[in-house]
């Protein structure tokens, strides 16, 4: 198939015209959708939008069109008409000049008004309805009239935002009124800050940053791990209360074993064996910046499987799995070495990929926050995708393995036949929450992991050290303090596990439809909201309920896990407060994002949804 011609590329300097307007801003391509022939533009604030190609010029057409025009005498009849001037306070971080083009015989008016033009470094925060009523008010009056309109609705902006609004530098027709004239810009001086945008390196550009920036990446780097290993040294004291931290620190020795770091190397060789095999469903992702639609070896529900034989088989062959519990912290440590290590081949390979294969949010110029972040979207060795194998396989697997082992290490240490009634609740509740995963493993492709995050330490660490060692604690804690449960209280768990499980998968399968085909006819039910780039956002359903019924459905599921551990100690809790934490920080990063994107139709969305995760609550 002939792929289209794309006239501006990743990572190139234009002017977009704002959706519903004639305004133009200075933004930045991030991509091309092939199939919806749309360019993916990403503006100084941070709002990305869709746009066609006849909605976008070059800054430097754009900046030689202003200019001819400016200069043209036919366009000096009266001081109304004047060429537009430049905005009264320039910063040194805004670059940019364009002019606005005025004047016309009456017979050629509404021609004209179609070339009149207002630039700004960053899009006009303003609703869909001012923009459109703007719109209207400029096609039914004079075309001096709409100017002195604009002047008006700059300054009120500049008034009511004195510091905020400073830094922009927009060029705009000066009201006959008598006012003080703004400062003009010399045209070497305009050229000089035109050419620095111009050679401003694209690669720079990044989303805002999340996790507490670049100073918040450091902070991370070194608390992720600390807090692991707090919680492995925690968990294995014969009483686990916080009361006696900090809990002595092991030796040197205690951490290294390298039957374990082979034991971590071969799970993972063999997760990788299962993926590669042309078993399974071949699924395509969500469309890249370049239109791009990458394949993935769905055939996770076919590797939990295998291993479960493969674990069986070896138990059966008399393989001691408790191992796994007494070497515990071993293969943490291994574990951690392996995803430091991922981390650095990720980050060093993604310095010699092209821009387009760069993830906006970790590609800010930083190095630590890049690392952290991830730099490169779906890094790939061929067609093994790293990102994906990594989410889905080793640690997601080797949590249910850990599982296991746990309940083995119980009745070794209490001699008993069967595992205690909370163990196999833990066990089976948590099986079933992966399981579920792996037969669902084409949603994941549409989560904002995958759309937005890149590949770095932050994934590389959370798939392969924190899901399977700290998501395993409830167990861990269970072999030294089994539970009982009489036969009422272990339904109620039982029953809220399900309805959780319920909640988290209708609504996730409904929201992984919609993103994949929003005209498919058995969501025609479904009520949504228009916005500007073209994509709607469902405010029914599910997704009427609150805007995170997946988080809520995953919050009564992570409850009923925790119950069969009682409350004689917090730790075990631990996987309960640090989800409420992790869903609330999602929730924000998402509506920040949303908003960005979406702009007044994401106001329009949360006036419709008002609850985030849980009714009438949160």
């Amino acid at each position: 198939m002939r792929m289209p011609i794309v006239k501006f590329q990743r990572g190139e300097m234009v002017m977009g015209r704002w959706p519903g307007s004639s305004l133009y801003y200075e933004v930045q391509v991030l991509g091309f959708d092939a199939k919806s022939q749309l360019y993916n533009v990403i503006y100084k604030d941070g709002t990305e939008l869709e746009l066609k190609e006849q909605d976008i010029k070059s800054a430097a057409g754009f900046q030689t069109r202003s200019r001819s025009r400016s200069r043209s005498p036919g366009r000096r009849r009266s001081r109304s008409r004047s060429p537009a001037r430049i905005a009264r306070r320039l910063t040194s971080h805004t670059a940019a000049a364009v002019a606005a083009i005025t004047d016309s015989a009456s017979s050629r008016r509404d021609t004209r008004l179609k070339d009149t033009l207002e630039v700004r470094l960053s899009p006009l925060q303003q609703t869909k309805a001012d923009v459109n009523n703007s719109k209207n008010k400029h096609e039914r009056k004079e075309e001096n009239n709409m100017a002195n309109k604009l002047n008006e609705m700059s300054d009120a902006k500049v008034e009511a935002e004195p510091e905020k609004n400073q830094a922009r530098y927009n060029l705009r027709r000066r009201k006959d009124d008598g006012s003080a004239k703004p400062a003009v810009a010399r045209p070497e001086q305009l050229e000089e800050e035109v050419a620095k945008m111009a050679a401003a390196p694209a690669a720079t550009l990044s989303t805002p940053l999340d996790f507490g920036g670049k100073i918040g990446a450091y902070f991370w780097l070194l608390f992720l791990p600390s807090w692991v290993l707090f919680l492995v040294m925690q968990v294995n004291q014969e009483d686990p209360s916080l009361v006696n931290f900090p809990p002595p620190l092991p030796t040197l020795e205690a951490f290294w074993d390298a039957q374990a770091l082979c034991f971590v190397i071969l799970w993972i060789l063999f997760q990788a064996l299962l993926y590669i095999l042309p078993v399974g469903k071949l699924s395509e992702g969500m469309p890249l910046s370049s239109g791009e639609r990458l394949k993935y070896r769905t055939n996770g529900f076919f590797a939990i499987v295998v291993s479960a034989v493969a674990v069986a088989a070896a138990v059966h062959q008399g393989v001691d799995l408790t191992y796994i519990h007494s070497h515990f912290l071993q293969l943490a440590t291994a574990s951690f070495l392996i995803s430091v290590l991922l981390s650095f081949y990720l980050y060093v390979r993604s310095r010699y990929t092209s821009l387009e294969q760069l993830a906006v949010g970790g590609n800010s110029g930083n190095l630590v926050y890049d690392f952290f972040k991830g730099h490169e979207l779906n890094p790939r060795i061929k067609d093994f995708d790293l990102k994906f194998f990594c989410e889905m396989r080793p640690g997601l697997i080797g949590w249910c393995l850990i599982n296991f082992a746990m309940a083995l290490a119980e009745m070794k240490q209490h001699g008993l036949d069967f595992p205690s009634n909370c163990m196999i609740l833990v066990n089976l509740f948590q099986l079933l929450y992966v399981v579920d995963g792996l037969w669902n493993e084409e949603a994941i492709l549409t989560t904002m992991d995958f759309m937005h995050d890149g590949f770095g330490f932050m994934l590389a660490f959370g798939d392969l050290v924190w899901v399977p060692f700290t998501y395993t604690i409830q167990t861990y804690y269970l072999v030294k303090h089994p539970k009982p449960l009489s036969l009422p209280v272990l339904t109620a768990i039982v029953l809220l596990k399900f309805v959780g499980f319920y909640i988290y998968r209708k609504s996730n399968s409904e929201k992984n439809t919609f993103r994949r085909n929003p005209s498919d006819p058995k969501l025609s039910y479904l009520k949504t909201i228009p916005t500007a780039t073209g994509k709607s956002l469902l405010v029914s359903g599910w997704w009427g309920v609150v805007r995170h019924p997946n988080y809520l459905g995953d919050l009564l599921m992570a409850l009923a896990w925790s119950l069969p551990c009682g409350f004689s100690h917090l730790l075990p809790w631990y996987y309960m407060i640090y989800f409420i934490i992790l869903l609330v920080h999602r929730d924000s990063r998402d509506m920040s994002q949303c908003r960005r994107k979406y702009g007044s139709a994401w106001d329009e969305y949360c006036r419709t949804v008002r609850y985030r995760i849980i009714p009438c609550v949160y």
